[in-house]
């Protein structure tokens, strides 16, 4: 439609708009596993069992904790925003087949399913001029 055709040109824009909103997301998503301690942790690292890996769950909680809280602070900033990307897209990954392999129903899977494949397509396209990276 031609209404539409000149939106093109604002393609940096919409980058640093779901930039914005994905990492304010993430920050509010991962700062409370990061408050959680060491029992919380647990329980969120626990979901590497689901591939394979069964030591230091505490550990790995944290990891993801960090990884949401700071990767959504990066990704905001577009600082080493494909690095970032990559550990969200793998967060996601396990947080979807933790809901999988839990006895849950894919619906309580897809939330993580969607942002996932997000991640994985601004692996691609990157962070836009709009960013501390500006590429």
């Amino acid at each position: 439609m031609a209404i539409f055709d000149s939106l093109g040109k604002y393609r940096n824009t919409g980058l640093l708009i779901v930039r914005i909103g994905l990492g304010t997301m993430f920050m509010l998503h991962g700062y409370p596993k990061l408050l959680g301690g060491p029992e919380q942790w647990e329980a969120i690292g626990g979901a590497m069992k689901n591939l394979g890996i069964t030591f230091a769950p505490a550990v790995w909680g944290l990891m993801a904790g960090l990884t949401e809280t700071f990767g959504g602070f990066l990704i905001l900033l577009g600082l080493a925003f494909r690095p970032v990307c990559i550990l969200l897209t793998f967060n996601m990954l396990v947080a979807a087949l933790m809901h999988l392999k839990g006895g849950e129903d894919f619906m309580a899977a897809s939330q993580a399913i969607e942002t996932g494949f997000m991640f994985l397509g601004l692996i691609f396209i990157g962070p836009g001029k709009y960013s501390v990276d500006k590429k």
